[in-house]
């Protein structure tokens, strides 16, 4: 199943079956076109990783970590499908990028690798938009990563069974694709990511953990359409405005 949450026209906040009809809920289906669709968790916190990928590394210039490169993303720059991402004014470079999102299913710590998949409830699509021109001036990277909406999320959480081990994850900017690649080319893999996460952080259900991006990265500019597809999951939907 690929679960999606909606507000309906009388202002309730649904959650029903992402289908090829639409959402399908108490017997209905509505289209995605004609309801608010929302973010389909809420995270206490967004678990970054950098550097997961080799291309994006070398890209980058930088030397991949010895272990996995983590911070985190408050609840603030959560935002669903179909939203306006708006960026900060007066900023030379805020980038895309694509990721594969793994979605807590319960309170988790110290979770070992081989039993990673039993707190896992499923899979989404993220991009996290990066502001460059502070992320570079400070090792806090707040005003680089955890400005408003920074983080959109989305369309569904897939079950795991729809995520194959070389599923392929896309970014489009006005149909344009800007980064292409499979997730089987992350350097630390999803269970891994959890084993090192929780031994540190405490996971909640609903929190999300975003696994890295691929070569490719590059800047967004106000009325870009955004779509970031990860196969199996979905294609999240998003647009671009400067403040």
């Amino acid at each position: 199943m690929r679960r999606a949450r909606f507000r309906d026209a009388a202002g309730s906040v649904r959650t029903g079956e992402w289908t090829d009809d639409g959402i399908e809920f108490g017997g209905e289906t509505y289209d995605p076109d004609e309801v608010d669709v929302l973010a389909p968790v809420e995270p206490t916190k967004i678990v970054c990783v950098g550097l997961n990928y080799r291309d994006h590394a070398e890209e980058t210039d930088s030397d991949l970590p010895d272990r996995p490169l983590l911070f985190l993303k408050p609840p603030n720059t959560v935002s669903g499908h179909g939203d306006t991402v708006t960026l900060p004014a007066g900023k030379d470079r805020v980038d895309y990028e694509a990721e594969l999102g793994v979605v807590i299913g319960e309170q988790c710590r110290n979770v070992p690798a081989d039993e990673a998949e039993e707190v896992i409830a499923g899979y989404t699509c993220v991009n996290d938009v990066s502001n460059r021109d502070d992320q570079r001036r400070e090792q806090n990277w707040v005003r680089g990563k955890a400005f408003d909406n920074a983080a959109p999320v989305g369309p569904v959480v897939a079950d795991p069974e729809h995520l194959v081990d070389d599923a392929g994850i896309a970014l489009r900017v006005n149909g344009e694709t800007r980064q292409e690649s499979t997730i089987d080319e992350l350097v630390f893999s999803v269970p891994e990511l959890v084993e090192e996460i929780t031994t540190y952080l405490t996971l909640e259900a609903g929190d999300v953990i975003a696994t890295g991006t691929t070569a490719g990265v590059g800047p967004l500019s106000d009325g870009d359409s955004v779509e970031v597809e990860v196969e199996g999951v979905g294609v999240l939907e998003h647009s671009v405005a400067v403040e």
